[in-house]
């Protein structure tokens, strides 16, 4: 079941903040303001132009809210919707000039963002009946963190950690550059307080049976077979959370959650999920443009 929480309004506005300004540069919608006279309003649509999951509309909103503080947005399909191709998701209203010129930073982050959430429902929906939840990485676009992890929760995955600071996390290179799984497992046990968790990523059953008997919290079960997988998670046995990961897809997942992991990672979510094709269209029998005199 999908559980999310919208994201906070002062996250939000820096943000799209950011990205009209990149966009609108040192003087403004050139086109818009030479094409569109200034009392033209009009009324658009925000259609899936393909089935998925919607993610990012109060981005939306706040990308139209800044530009033009006059257009009035009616959501259809709110965050967390199945929508078919064809199905409007949003009606806009108001002055034409601002909604042509929010209309691309608010479609960049809309598709993005549902682009992400689909491609997440579509691998919780891959492993459903077993226990495994399926998490994010720390394999986000700079800056947008935040809304991306929030995508993944939107399609029903969960997040891992959101940055370096959440918890330890020991990889491959921390092995090898500690001198070994046992020296680098000592260390962080030592220096973490009492809050952190320590995952510590391993290869092989036998840095498995390390990791278990120095008491680490979880273990990052990477690029495994099916096989050692099962042989992984009986040898935990309940001691440590386990997580599965490496080359995880549709396909892939239903036998990697039949393995009884706790937590399948999958970086591509967040780095390489493709778009929803959304579109802000013209309604095929309303009126394209009134004016305010």
């Amino acid at each position: 079941m999908k559980s999310f929480s919208p994201l906070p309004a002062t996250l939000i506005e820096p943000i799209v903040r950011s990205a009209l300004l990149e966009d609108l540069g040192r003087c403004g919608d050139l086109t818009s303001d030479a094409v569109i006279p200034d009392d033209c309003t009009a009324t658009l649509l925000l259609r899936a132009r393909q089935a998925g999951v919607v993610a990012g509309l109060d981005l939306v909103a706040f990308a139209f809210l800044l530009v033009e503080p006059a257009v009035d947005m009616h959501i259809c399909r709110p965050d967390g919707s199945d929508v078919a191709a064809g199905e409007t998701i949003a009606k806009l209203c108001g002055p034409a000039r601002g909604l042509l010129t929010a209309e691309r930073t608010a479609l960049n982050y809309l598709c993005h963002l549902s682009g992400i959430a689909t491609a997440t429902a579509a691998i919780v929906d891959a492993v459903r009946g077993h226990k495994a939840r399926i998490v994010c990485t720390r394999k986000t676009t700079p800056g947008l963190r935040a809304l991306e992890k929030y995508a993944v929760r939107v399609g029903g995955g969960a997040n891992h950690r959101f940055g370096l600071d959440d918890a330890v996390l020991i990889k491959d290179n921390h092995i090898a550059i500690a001198g070994g799984i046992r020296t680098a497992i000592e260390r962080a046990i030592a220096a973490a307080g009492h809050m952190v968790k320590i995952e510590v990523e391993v290869d092989t059953l036998e840095q498995l049976d390390i990791a278990l008997g120095l008491g680490v919290d979880a273990v990052l079960l990477d690029n495994m077979s099916v096989d050692d997988l099962t042989r992984a998670v009986a040898m935990v046995g309940g001691r440590a959370i386990t997580e599965a990961s490496g080359r995880v897809t549709e396909k892939t997942a239903p036998a990697i959650a039949a393995t009884a992991v706790d937590l399948i990672s999958v970086g591509w979510l967040t780095h390489s999920a493709p778009i929803l094709d959304i579109g802000l269209d013209i309604p095929v029998d309303g009126n394209i443009c009134t004016h305010l005199n």
